[in-house]
């Protein structure tokens, strides 16, 4: 799903100031949603194996896990321009620093999901406002300077926590089940999609709300797999159901460093965008 195809304005691709880099980021390929789709459900999975499975606890877990976060966001500042192997590392392990958050907020501190679903999405909201009145765009294809990318990985997080607060509160809240939920939420980015292509919503607006949808959607997804049968899953267990789709990851993540399908243009060059 390559949500917009339009290219940049000048004024929207000038960087306002910063560091100058080549693009940070991937292109928006059909491999960029597989691979973060996966990256959600890793995100659900590793965090209830990591906390549940070896009984770190969600205070322990979230430690750890941030340590992991902090080292992978410093390689990723220090590149100079895309990296699969960096980037995708840190997306996997902002899904599940992301997923803790929220997991904490409501078992470590009783807050209920629809209170966090309404505090990340005002959060992710500032986030959006601050960034576009700094930068003039939000644009992922416009990550050119340390500032953008700061923003860039800063509404992240926020994505994942807002996703993980919506998804529970759908299947688990609401009582609606995972496959019920992943439904729901495929559903929903399909209606984004069909509004961009064929209502022309905004490349940037699509690609911002797919991008918080597919985290509820992977998560479901991911839930449904590892839970127990009667608990509306299929049993396969936190451990299998992380590996399936962190091998998948690895594999694409080799496929796209050995054939650079998913290398942004250089700066300058007409761009989608998303």
């Amino acid at each position: 799903m390559n949500l917009g195809t339009a290219p940049i304005s000048n004024a929207a691709a000038a960087p306002s100031s910063g560091r100058q880099l080549l693009s940070k980021v991937p292109e928006v390929t059909i491999f960029f949603w597989i691979i973060k789709i996966m990256a959600t459900t890793v995100g659900e999975t590793a965090a209830d194996f990591l906390n549940i499975n070896l009984n770190w606890g969600l205070t322990g877990t979230t430690y750890v896990m941030s340590i992991f976060l902090l080292a992978a966001l410093f390689f990723q500042f220090r590149a100079s321009k895309y990296v699969p192997g960096i980037y995708w590392l840190t997306v996997v392990l902002i899904s599940v620093v992301g997923t803790l958050v929220t997991d904490n907020l409501t078992d470590n501190f009783g807050v209920p999901l629809e209170t966090t679903t309404v505090i990340f999405t005002i959060v992710l909201a500032a986030v959006f406002i601050i960034w576009h009145a700094s930068e003039k765009t939000l644009s992922i294809h416009s990550i050119y300077t340390a500032k953008r990318e700061a923003f860039y990985w800063l509404a992240i997080l926020f994505t994942f926590a807002l996703g993980t607060a919506a998804g529970d509160l759908v299947s688990e809240g609401l009582n609606l089940g995972y496959s019920v939920s992943a439904f729901i939420f495929a559903a929903l980015i399909g209606l984004i999609t069909a509004a961009h292509y064929r209502l022309n919503l905004n490349a940037v607006t699509a690609f911002w709300i797919a991008y918080i949808l597919t985290r509820p959607f992977g998560a479901s997804i991911g839930d449904y797999l590892s839970q127990p049968r009667e608990e509306g899953g299929l049993g396969l267990g936190t451990v299998i159901t992380s590996f399936i789709f962190l091998v998948t990851i690895l594999s694409l993540v080799v496929f796209l460093t050995k054939t650079r399908r998913d290398e942004a243009p250089l700066p300058g060059s007409a761009q989608p965008l998303n």
